[in-house]
């Protein structure tokens, strides 16, 4: 096998590292592609991130005709429509294109329009989950190749050695629900605000716990919260790690996820998860979700009193680090397609591994 320069743009990491930039920090370090030679792009600020996206990535890859160029976070600029099939991005979601209506004014302006000439020209793309994949396999060219990247849900938070936790509300306990993500429209929080209210009107004490920085969009809870949430913001690891220690579920309410990375992180501590239902959610959950329909907020209150009584609460956290754990063996055999993808071409996609051929 011939080694290859590869160019990975990180310019998008800056300070807070969330779940979109550990993976395209861990996905394509150096140590992961060995032996080729990977080349981390960084910039200071809004204008190096523009100037290195737009510029800097596509000289470099016109002045080395044989080096890959490999877009984990922002989509490239249209100069990279020159380098065809040497240009490849990762796709953690189509809501740029699909949901404009949950678009930061940024995103509307900047990326969607990137992401929209992207599909146009196109060969080589790598997704986070299957369900991706057909996502993308919907709006991208037809002869591209859409292949099956999965990352690993690491314990970043070191939650590997938390001890069970069951729910006890016969000692008057109240049910602590931990939600994380930034807090933005397609998260979809005011759902899990109703699910709560829902939980404490039936007679089950319920507490939401919101870990996220404020994003776009406007939130009226944020002005007058309900006494029943509490705002952490941005919490570090360590933070992260006391939160999981005294919560009973994981709650997602958001309408749209490629993947969502944290349901699968916070199962290293084996805390039951419980999402919406839907093929992303699914594929990422499987037997170890609990799942409901957000918008029904009375019914979904119902289905979590209902888990807290029959026990699914602690099965479910029974399921947790085994399902993590199966999927992070499929994580590995993904990351080991992908390099022999960097020796062998679309050949190492031939059989398994694509969402669709080319």
């Amino acid at each position: 096998m011939r080694p290859r320069r590869i160019y990975v743009d990180q310019t998008h990491i800056r300070g807070h590292v969330t779940g979109i930039e550990r993976v395209a920090r861990d996905l394509f370090a150096p140590e992961r592609l060995s032996p080729h030679e990977v080349r981390l792009v960084r910039s200071r600020g809004l204008p190096g991130l523009l100037a290195a996206q737009q510029i800097g990535m596509p000289w470099r890859g016109m002045r080395e005709r044989d080096a890959l160029l490999v877009f984990p976070g922002f989509p490239p600029g249209p100069l990279c429509a020159l380098l065809g099939e040497r240009c490849i991005l990762y796709v953690h979601d189509t809501f740029l294109l699909t949901r404009p209506q949950d678009l930061s004014w940024k995103s509307q302006l900047y990326m969607a329009p990137s992401f929209a000439l992207a599909m146009r020209y196109g060969r080589r793309f790598l997704v986070n989950s299957r369900n991706t994949g057909a996502e993308l396999r919907r709006v991208c060219r037809q002869d591209a190749l859409v292949a099956l990247l999965r990352p690993a849900a690491g314990d970043v938070f070191g939650l590997a050695d938390l001890p069970a936790r069951p729910f006890a509300s016969a000692h008057g306990e109240p049910l602590r629900l931990l939600a994380i993500g930034t807090i933005e429209p397609r998260k979809n929080y005011p759902a899990a605000l109703a699910i709560i209210a829902a939980l404490n009107r039936m007679g089950v004490p319920a507490e939401l716990h919101i870990v996220g920085r404020v994003g776009w969009g406007r939130h009226p809870f944020l002005d007058d919260p309900p006494p029943f949430l509490t705002l952490h913001g941005y919490v570090d690891d360590a933070g992260l790690r006391r939160l999981v220690e005294t919560s009973h579920l994981l709650l997602s309410t958001s309408k749209a996820e490629g993947l969502g990375l944290p349901l699968l992180e916070v199962q290293h501590g084996g805390l039951p998860v419980a999402a919406p239902i839907g093929a992303v959610f699914e594929e990422v959950l499987g037997a170890s979700g609990l799942f409901l329909h957000p918008e029904d907020p009375d019914a979904a209150a119902a289905s979590i009193a209902g888990w807290a009584r029959d026990g699914r609460l602690a099965a479910a956290a029974s399921a947790a680090r085994a399902n993590v754990a199966a999927w992070n063996r499929e994580a590995e055999d993904d990351a080991a397609r992908f390099r022999d993808f960097l020796a062998r071409g679309p050949a190492a996609y031939a059989r398994n591994g694509t969402v669709a051929t080319t």
